[in-house]
């Protein structure tokens, strides 16, 4: 297995370093010092919101911010008054990471795209970056360059849970106010299933922007778009195994001007599902295409990993969509069977090791148990 190269000490600190200005600084520029958070009791969880006047003497106007079990948001409320933006600072932090530590930077369109967004309050919202240009983001995460031959695409994906997008009591401005800020020429595409609803925008030159949800109900219902209260009159297209990657994501900053503030899916749970759908997609050129990239990014995120000594997090995620049944363990072996014996080796190995140190047995997962490190994953 070719082992990914390990981004300097250094560099590892200044991308962290980054990832806290960017969120500091996306709380100075969505929430004005006119307004005050209030600690918001739902069932049994508190939420953050924060409150302003809508008019002198009017009434409030309440945004969502995040829960108050996640320390990270609940530091920031507290600290509010005293954050700063930094921008001139944090463009120099990715300018150093990018051209010294050679971290991707996205497409342009792709950048203002996801920054747009962002502004508006989707991550806020709890909405998650997907697909290729999240992946763009995992050399940061990680540590550690990624294949770069799986970092170009021209489109952006989005998803939320749809339960989530019901709950928060908040929603985005209008969707094609925001794409309109980066490009005028943005553009409903209606569902085929409803005219009436869109879950794709797209522009003059051919970029496309997705909302995705999870589809967790019966199949005669695949395929209907979602109607989602948060996201500015824009539905989802539901998707089968989507809840498994977007449960749990991670913040990571995308390379675009002074770094962007996003939600990824955890990289382990990435490269399960990237295994995953690059098995189930239909065998036309293009779809086949993307299978191959799909499992290109799921090799270089493992292989990564595997170097980083995170087998434990990958096993997790590796069990836990095996354990979800037939449809998810043909799949995952349906894709682990396309790659070279050494690295089908490897990974079973290593898959052995955290699948034993997270209580379970190998022999349970399509793992022989053999201290060679020779498990193969696959049919026995």
């Amino acid at each position: 297995m070719a082992v990914s190269a390990a981004l300097d000490i250094s560099y590892q600190t200044l991308y962290s370093e980054l990832v806290q200005r960017s969120l500091d600084d996306s709380f100075t520029s969505e929430f004005s010092t006119d307004g005050r958070f209030v600690a918001v009791t739902v069932k049994t969880r508190k939420y953050w919101y924060f409150d302003t006047p809508k008019s002198e003497g009017g009434a409030q106007n309440r945004r969502y911010v995040g829960p108050v079990d996640d320390p990270e948001i609940t530091k920031r409320v507290e600290a509010f008054k005293d954050l700063k933006a930094d921008l001139k600072g944090r463009r120099r932090l990715v300018a150093t990471l990018t051209r010294q530590a050679y971290l991707p930077r996205p497409l342009l369109k792709s950048g203002q795209v996801v920054e747009e967004l962002a502004k508006a309050g989707f991550f806020r919202l709890r909405g998650v970056l997907v697909g290729t240009v999240a992946y763009q983001c995992y050399p940061g995460v990680l540590g550690r360059r990624l294949d770069a031959t799986a970092m170009q695409t021209g489109d952006a994906d989005f998803a939320q849970f749809h339960e989530i997008s019901v709950a928060v009591g908040d929603s985005l401005p209008p969707i094609l106010d925001v794409l309109h800020r980066v490009d005028e020429t943005f553009r409903e595409i209606p569902s085929q299933v409803d005219g009436r609803v869109s879950t794709q925008f797209v522009s003059r030159d051919k970029f496309k922007v997705e909302f995705l949800t999870p589809h967790r109900g019966p199949d005669d219902i695949a395929g209907k778009p979602v109607q989602m209260p948060a996201l500015g009159g824009a539905a989802a297209f539901p998707l089968r195994f989507l809840d498994f990657l977007i449960r749990h994501p991670v913040r990571a900053v995308l390379m675009h001007g002074a770094g962007v503030p996003v939600l990824v899916p955890s990289p382990d749970r990435y490269a399960m599902h990237k295994l995953i759908v690059g098995s189930r997609r239909r065998e036309d050129q293009d779809t086949a295409s993307k299978a191959a990239k799909d499992r290109l990014q799921a090799k270089s995120i493992i292989e990564a990993m595997i170097a980083n000594r995170q087998q434990d997090d990958l096993a997790a995620a590796y069990m836990e969509a095996w354990d979800r049944g037939d449809h998810w363990v043909a799949a995952i072996r349906t894709s682990l069977a396309t790659y070279d014996d050494q690295f089908r080796s490897l990974l079973g190995c290593e898959l052995g090791k955290g699948i034993k140190n997270n209580g379970g047995e190998p022999s349970d997962y399509g793992l022989d148990d053999e201290p060679k490190g020779t498990a193969t994953p696959g049919p026995r």
